[in-house]
Formats: C-alpha cells, sequence, structure tokens
C-alpha cells in the first residue's frame, strides 16, 4: 500500500487521537484490516507510529476504536427530529441512518461481517452496545421514553429489529437486492408496524399470562 505522508503538526492529545482514528477509518474501510499496517496509519496521519500504540495499544485496539467510534457514537442521529408524528420522526430516524451507513459502507460491512461469521466475541460487544443505543434512538423517535410494563419486550423487539436492519443493509450493500429507497420503505414499515402493532399485542399477550 502506498501512502503520502503529511506534514506533522502540533496537536492537543485529543486532537492527534480524533486525527489517527480519521485516518484510520479511511484505511480500513478502503483495505482489509490484513493490508494495512501501522506504518501506513502513521505515515499518513503525520504522526510517530509509536503514538497508535500509546493511545490504542496497537493496530487491533485501533481498529476495534474506529469500530466502535462507528457503531456506539456515529452521529447525533436521534437528536431535532421534527415535532411532528411518531410516523414522520421514524422516518426521518431511518433516513439518517441510512445516511450513516452509506457514507461508512466499507467499514459497517467489515464490523456486521464479523457478526456474521461469528467469530470476534469484541466486534459481537461492540454491536450489543450498539443495539442498546439503537433501542433509545427508537424509543425517543416514538415518544416511548415512559413505556409501561412492557418496556422489557419492547426493548427485546426492537434489538431483533436491529439485527434485521443490519442483515437488510446487506442486501443494499453487497448483493444490490434493494435500492437505498426500497430499504428505506422496508424498514420504516416494519418499525411502524413494530411499534403500533406488535409492541401493543405483545403486551397484551404478557397482561393476559399474568
Amino acid at each position: 500500500m502506498s501512502v503520502e505522508p503529511r506534514v506533522r503538526q502540533r496537536l492537543e492529545p485529543d486532537q492527534r487521537r480524533a486525527q489517527i482514528m480519521k485516518v484510520a477509518r479511511a484505511l480500513f474501510g478502503e483495505y482489509p484490516y490484513e493490508a494495512v499496517a501501522n506504518t501506513d496509519i502513521a505515515r499518513e496521519a503525520g504522526v510517530a507510529r509509536g503514538l497508535i500504540n500509546h493511545y490504542f495499544g496497537g493496530k487491533r485496539g485501533l481498529y476495534l476504536a474506529v469500530v466502535r467510534q462507528l457503531v456506539t457514537a456515529p452521529s447525533p442521529i436521534a437528536d431535532d427530529l421534527p415535532n411532528s408524528t411518531v410516523e414522520r420522526r421514524v422516518t426521518v430516524l431511518i433516513d439518517r441512518w441510512l445516511d450513516l451507513v452509506e457514507r461508512n459502507a466499507s467499514m459497517w460491512l467489515t464490523a456486521i461481517g464479523s457478526e456474521a461469521a461469528g467469530r470476534d466475541p469484541e466486534i459481537d460487544e461492540i454491536l450489543f452496545q450498539g443495539d442498546e443505543i439503537a433501542t433509545e434512538w427508537v424509543i425517543q423517535a416514538a415518544r416511548l421514553t415512559e413505556a409501561d410494563e412492557c418496556v422489557a419486550e419492547l426493548r427485546a423487539a426492537i434489538r431483533s429489529f436491529g439485527s434485521m436492519m443490519r442483515a437488510a443493509s446487506r442486501e443494499w450493500l453487497v448483493r444490490g437486492a434493494f435500492s437505498r429507497s426500497d430499504l428505506h420503505v422496508l424498514l420504516t414499515d416494519t418499525l411502524l408496524h413494530l411499534l403500533n402493532v406488535t409492541f401493543p399485542a405483545l403486551c397484551a399477550s404478557r397482561r393476559a399470562t399474568r
């Protein structure tokens, strides 16, 4: 891999760490993990190679940090949703999520590919954390923050929907089975059905067995 070196700049530690992660995110998104070396990342970021070990403990730690940033803290997807109907809020939420995935398609597929292969427990843990965050997004979008005694069922249903989102994103990005607009319809309609039909049915079932 040929990477042009950048001129080194004096930055604060947090800025330097963010700079390294930005470069790593781009390189890991473009090349397989095995093809990216610490020297490539350091050269492109304009830092000494030892800083990668200093901040992240090595390439593996840096890679996990990049995946964690993408999956668990990518952007304020649920911030400033329109003060409108749940249908409109969910539509915007799904659209923002698709923006995120489309901008980071290679890294996203790398992360969820590890999940599909079932071979990386550290990535699995990051994806689990991402599911919890995405669950909060949906609850916020649906204005269900004060959910009743069925909150456990609601969270389980939304996490299950999250697994479907990842599988559907592979159909879009890898197989081309869906266009982005197709996927938006699928995810929006499925999530609204979950909120408006499935969740009340789950709640009724729980109450009936009490």
